[in-house]
């Protein structure tokens, strides 16, 4: 029989891991909206990013659209979509959800300004249109992410590599 470990030590032995969150969005005409990074070279995102100690990860979606968009973001959280990917790209798994941000107008479209420190372009695109650009992990997130916000059911994701 093992005996019960002090609550730090037994934190100590439980597997690292990191967490994301972002905002998924739409225009009038239902295209998903998506940023190009400009680290990553041909990689399309929805606005979001890593998670800050003491945040949630709706406060993270909130904030990285804000940053990376200079949007605010002021609906409810609605989930989308919880992601799972392995360590790899990163040196632990991270755990990501993308929360529904709703449609932008075209004058929510023209409002946007990117970082360009981390972005180099957004674009909306017809759905089939974006199998063309992105790799097939990217396209089959973005395909189950709009499912779920077409059929009101959240999806859960386990990826084979990190596309955030």
């Amino acid at each position: 029989m093992s005996e019960w470990l002090p609550l730090e030590e037994y934190v100590g032995t439980l597997p690292k891991a990191a967490m994301f969150a972002g905002l998924y969005f739409t225009d009038t005409e239902r295209r998903p909206f998506q940023m190009l990074s400009a680290h990553r070279a041909g990689v399309w995102q929805f606005p979001g990013g890593d998670t800050d100690h003491g945040e949630t990860p709706f406060e993270t979606a909130v904030r990285e659209c804000r940053e990376e968009t200079g949007r605010v973001f002021t609906g409810r959280p609605r989930l989308l979509a919880t992601i799972y990917m392995p360590a790899g790209l990163w040196p632990v798994p991270k755990t990501g959800f993308i929360f529904d941000g709703g449609t932008l107008s075209p004058k929510d479209l023209q409002s946007i300004r990117l970082d360009p420190h981390e972005h180099e372009r957004w674009e909306v695109r017809d759905l089939d249109q974006w199998a063309d650009v992105l790799n097939p992990s990217a396209w089959g997130r973005l395909a189950a992410v709009d499912r779920a916000r077409r059929t009101g059911q959240a999806v859960y994701l386990e990826m084979e590599e990190a596309t955030q």
